[in-house]
């Protein structure tokens, strides 16, 4: 078997060989991301509740899987971790497409879906981890807020692909069309890129030889980081797991494209202003990006269109966008080079944990109050994501007492 084992010069180019697989990874994830809540609560008959929380099952599994990936790239390399969670994403894509094909039997099918969200949850954390760990051992440390970015490029983009292709691929009819055609199409994709991971050439495990912290103490580090992360991703959770039956309610078509415009915002902001990260700071970024954010998510309350709807999806993309990247860096040197890999999930934890609890959450607002609010009560925890940033910038600064 032939291993490519030098790739580009060019550092860019080098990062885009490997985001491939991160990219492949959340294409999977959109493909189902505008059908299952439809089919949970459509088809299935169950309420808003589980609805959301189908979908947030599979954060939920990320978030279970974080510690485990991070610390298995720092003490075995990047690459193996690639392949073990495309491995395991083909996995959660025939759990998809058998739910499709037993249709008739809603227990089984609920079954199957819970699976499969488990598994492509798993599947994410240690894509996305090795992904980004493979790279930095590929074009070097300093470039760690290109490659961060690179992967959040490559998951909201993958993610914004995605979510149409598989509400074309729900509404198709025969063997490639419904759930069970959007189950394939996510095994198949993985499979390929799972064959095209094997050719390439592993860096080394940065942790051999170095000085190893407990998970726990890496958590500490990168927690008042985390909490603002947790705070800005609820507003993503509301989007991903909620904007599909917020069209229903209303009567509008269109979902797939709201999570679209949501997902090329997102893209659009990071390739052309992740540099302010480095320029003005990354708590000055992360101040500015959750104020945008909570202005989408109040656009998102009071649409009384499709249009308007579309803009505030757009607006909390765009602020959604440099949140991660803007707070990442500082959290992941935090924890010194040789737990870059461990802070990293640690980090990413908190990511987890606000999309993971949104979907319950503000399917229970959905319940209580209606679908408006959940939008407000999405903008009034990002609100708190601005506060808590300018509290540990003002703990930063270094006249700080």
């Amino acid at each position: 078997m032939t291993v490519l084992r030098s790739g580009p010069a060019n550092p860019t180019l080098r990062i885009l060989a490997v985001v491939l697989f991160n990219l492949i990874c959340y294409v999977d994830i959109g493909l189902p991301l505008a059908v299952i809540p439809l089919f949970v609560h459509g088809t299935l008959g169950y309420n808003t509740v589980i609805a959301g929380l189908a979908v947030s099952l599979q954060y939920l599994a990320t978030f279970a899987s974080r510690a485990q990936a991070g610390r298995f790239v720092d003490e075995r390399g990047a690459k193996p971790a690639v392949v073990i969670g495309l491995a395991i994403c083909v996995l959660a894509g025939l759990a998809l497409m058998l739910s499709g094909l037993f249709m008739h039997r809603a227990g089984l099918v609920m079954l199957l879906l819970i699976a499969s969200r488990i598994l492509m949850g798993v599947g994410e954390s240690w894509t996305a981890t090795g992904a980004i760990l493979w790279n930095i051992g590929r074009v070097g440390p300093e470039r760690t807020a290109q490659v961060i970015s690179w992967n959040g490029i490559t998951s909201y983009g993958g993610i914004a692909f995605g979510a149409p292709v598989g509400a074309v691929l729900a509404q198709a009819h025969g063997v490639l069309g419904g759930l069970a055609g959007v189950g394939l199409l996510s095994a198949l994709l993985p499979a390929f890129g799972l064959a095209l991971a094997t050719r390439y050439a592993a860096v080394p495990p940065i942790a051999k030889g170095g000085e190893v912290m407990p998970f726990s103490q890496v958590f500490w580090r990168v927690l008042p980081y985390g909490i603002v992360l947790a705070c800005g991703s609820v507003g993503f959770g509301a989007i991903s797991a909620c904007l599909s039956l917020y069209f229903a309610d209303r009567h509008w078509d269109g979902a797939a494209v709201g999570l679209m415009v949501f997902g090329l915002v997102f893209v659009l902001v990071r390739l052309f202003f992740s540099r302010q990260i480095g320029l003005r700071g990354g708590m000055k970024v992360a101040v500015v990006s959750l104020l945008v954010e909570v202005a989408g998510l109040l656009l998102l309350w009071r649409s009384a269109d499709v249009f308007s709807a579309d803009l505030g999806a757009a607006l909390t993309g765009a602020g959604f966008s440099l949140v991660f990247p803007a707070l990442g860096v500082e959290a992941v040197t935090r924890a010194g080079p040789h737990n870059r890999g461990a802070a990293l999930g640690a980090f990413s934890v908190f990511l987890d944990i606000g999309i993971g609890l949104s979907g319950p959450m503000l399917g229970l607002v959905i319940h209580s109050l209606g679908y408006g609010p959940m939008f407000l009560v999405s903008a009034l925890f990002t609100g708190a994501g601005v506060g808590a940033t300018l509290l540990l910038r003002e703990r930063s600064r270094p006249d700080a007492a």
